[in-house]
Parts: structure tokens; C-alpha cells; sequence
């Protein structure tokens, strides 16, 4: 089976962070990659904003997807982000959603593709900024489920909703990038189980910081 190409790039790794500047770029980038998968054979399953699924789907038409065939004939999967990222309350469930990706990397093939393209769009992460630190493990430990079933996946940010720190971490989670329409490998990538490690210490650092200051405050009063 070919390696699947991105933006005129064959992928060498299944983890791929793609930043955008606006939507009409993003879809320039990635309509070729959808369309590389349905003449393919291959599974497309794309997780959008729920707002955006009609645009979604008519940006694809455009592109010469004929997007509500394959939608019928499930080679088109188009999920909102409630129906994958979310839990029942609403919440961001690393584990749980570790354990559906783990899951979908193998329905494609389990359903007669010889492959499955997952994109999502993680602009609901910016609903709630408690859920960073979350999305940031999520994104170093998924490596590992990609990298195993050797599924390919695109996680799509918008650059101008990004904090410095955001950004960086990101290039840490993410073995190949696409910037600016460039894929390549990513040099800041870490390895999942150094990363995660960094993160539980950094979590454990703010907690004891937190506690201080708690405590200080205390004290003065």
C-alpha cells in the first residue's frame, strides 16, 4: 500500500500537526489529501466544528468530492466535536478518547478500507482553557495508538489562536508539521514517554506553587 502524501509530501510518520491562518488555506491544503483517500479506496473520517459541518461538506463538494456517495457509502465519516472529543458532561476525557481513536483506527479496515484518514479541527479547545494541559498529554500519547495501528491523522490549529507556549508544545507532540503549506519533519518532536513524563512534573510543580502561595496567604492573614 502507498504511503499517503500531504501537500505533495508522502507521510513518514501518523501524526501530523497542521497550522492555518484561515479556512480557505486549510481547505487549499487538505482537499487534495481527502481526495487522494477516496480515489484511494481509503476511509475519510473528519471531526468538525458543528456550526461548520454544511460548509464543511460543501467545500469538499467542491473540491470534486461527491461527498454525500461516499457519506452513504461510508467511505465519508463526518463527526461533530461533542459526538468524539467530548463526554456526556460536555468535558475533555483523555483516556476516553485515547480509547476511540484506538477503536476507529480499526473500523476502517474492519469495514473493507484499506485505510483510515482522520482529521480534526481542534478549535474547541479553545472553549475552555482549562483543557490545554489535557489536549497537550493527549497529543503525546496518541502518537503511540497511530503509530501501532499505522493510521494517519491531521490535527488542524488555527495560528492565530495560539498562546507561544501552546505552539510549542504542540511541535513537541507532533512528529511532521505543515506550516505554511511545507509538511516536514519536525525536529522539536519528543518522544510520548519523555513528554508525558515533563507534563506529570509540570503539573506536580504548579500544584506545590499553587500550595505556597495558598499557604502564604494564609499566613498573612
Amino acid at each position: 500500500m502507498d504511503q499517503p502524501s500531504l501537500a505533495g509530501t508522502p507521510l513518514d510518520a501518523y501524526h501530523v500537526c497542521a497550522f492555518f491562518n484561515s479556512r480557505d488555506e486549510e481547505y487549499e491544503t487538505l482537499n487534495p489529501f481527502f481526495k487522494e483517500a477516496i480515489d484511494n479506496g481509503e476511509k475519510n473520517m473528519h471531526i468538525v466544528n458543528p456550526a461548520l459541518l454544511a460548509d464543511h461538506r460543501a467545500r469538499l463538494v467542491a473540491s470534486g468530492i461527491d461527498a454525500p456517495h461516499c457519506e452513504a457509502c461510508g467511505q465519508l465519516e463526518l463527526v461533530t466535536w461533542g459526538e468524539a472529543y467530548l463526554n456526556e458532561a460536555g468535558e475533555f476525557d483523555k483516556d476516553r478518547m485515547l480509547a476511540v481513536v484506538d477503536r476507529l483506527t480499526g473500523s476502517g479496515r474492519d469495514a473493507g478500507f484499506s485505510r483510515l484518514r482522520i482529521m480534526g479541527n481542534m478549535d474547541w479547545v479553545f472553549n475552555d482553557s482549562k483543557t490545554i494541559p489535557k489536549l497537550i498529554e493527549y497529543e503525546a500519547e496518541v502518537n503511540e495508538v497511530l503509530e501501532r495501528n499505522r493510521q494517519p491523522a491531521v490535527c488542524v490549529y488555527d495560528m492565530a489562536k495560539l498562546s507561544g507556549a501552546m505552539l510549542m508544545d504542540l511541535l513537541r507532540t507532533h512528529p511532521m508539521t505543515l506550516i505554511n503549506g511545507v509538511v516536514q519533519e519536525n525536529p522539536f518532536f519528543t518522544p510520548p514517554s519523555e513528554m508525558v513524563q515533563e507534563l506529570k512534573r509540570r503539573r506536580s510543580d504548579e500544584s506545590a506553587q499553587s500550595a505556597d502561595i495558598e499557604s502564604h496567604c494564609q499566613g498573612s492573614v
